[in-house]
């Protein structure tokens, strides 16, 4: 196939093509906003295991995440077993604009890194789910704001960011040598926190139907789960993007705001990711704690939803 433009040695193809139903926005401008963002995405993507939500013409979007055997010999891969699935997974490393260039052709529009480098965990993340309401982010910001407060309370800080979709996300960069089940029961103690502060409004219930219209502070990003990196677009309706904001400024805005044709003037020169990120920080030992007492939301919803399913059948 002939390619429309050659960048860093990289062939881009049918760059005038629709990006997706929706989107308000071509193949070519998935591209210059990648290429425009690429010193503030690269960060958070380097060396991270990369999975990729791709849209294709007349198909529904699908999250790829073994590398795909025709992709170049000069983008860089990891092994890592996949406990979920039981088996290796290949994921691609997306370190360099040529890689990331290479993804923008391939029509990925969402990158969802890892939460760890190297193996090792990088940051606790909490992710505030609102309700379907037409006030759901304002609902998400209120969710983030409790998520706040119980890391003040004990002496810690996080990063805050629109999901780029209705949510809101909270990252706490925590300090080389913290282990995978310390984060995710610190995690899960977060969360439970926050709760405690505004019961009405938020819940750490895993099982929808027990959330009763609360915000749902999910618990289960730790360990080999991913989340959307700032800057990354999303597939919805305007492509917005996963845009970092200061604490400040969380009540002021709309996930709108930031979409791909918006945010690289809005970005200017700067890295409002990198510079809102606070140093790493040790997690409080009352805190991992607490969370080991608390059982795994997934694990708990499991046995909760076959012991519902045997109370209806003995109806």
């Amino acid at each position: 196939m002939a390619a429309d433009e050659t960048r860093d040695g990289v062939d881009l193809t049918n760059l005038d093509q629709p990006l997706f139903d929706g989107a308000g926005a071509t193949k070519r401008d998935l591209v210059d906003y990648l290429d425009a963002v690429r010193d503030r995405i690269l960060p958070v993507l380097r060396e991270r295991p990369l999975s990729v939500v791709r849209v294709r013409p007349g198909q529904e979007p699908f999250m790829q995440k073994n590398l795909p055997k025709y992709a170049p010999a000069w983008v860089r891969s990891v092994s890592v077993w996949a406990e979920a699935s039981r088996r290796q997974m290949t994921y691609a490393l997306c370190d360099d604009r040529k890689t990331l260039l290479w993804f923008a052709n391939q029509r990925a529009v969402e990158f969802h890194p890892a939460l760890y480098a190297g193996g090792h965990p990088t940051h606790l993340v909490l992710d505030l789910d609102p309700p379907e309401h037409d006030d759901s982010f304002s609902l998400a910001v209120r969710g983030a704001l409790l998520v706040r407060q119980a890391l003040a309370d004990m002496g810690l800080a996080g990063a805050v960011k629109t999901s780029g979709a209705k949510g809101v996300h909270v990252f706490v960069p925590v300090v080389a040598g913290t282990t995978m089940d310390d984060l995710a029961a610190a995690t899960r103690a977060l969360a439970a926190r926050a709760e405690r502060l505004d019961p009405a409004l938020a819940t750490t219930a895993f099982i929808r139907e027990d959330r009763e219209g609360k915000v749902f502070l999910d618990s289960t990003r730790a360990g080999g789960a991913t989340v959307v990196a700032a800057y990354s677009p999303r597939i919805r309706p305007g492509v917005p993007v996963s845009f970092p904001l200061a604490w400040a400024d969380l009540e002021q805005v709309a996930p709108g705001d930031f979409t791909l044709r918006t945010a690289p003037g809005l970005l200017k020169d700067g890295d409002p990711w990198a510079g809102h990120m606070p140093a790493p920080q040790r997690l409080p030992a009352d805190l991992v704690e607490e969370g080991h007492t608390i059982p795994v939301a997934r694990v708990q919803a499991m046995h909760e939803g076959k012991r519902r399913a045997r109370a209806r059948r003995a109806e």
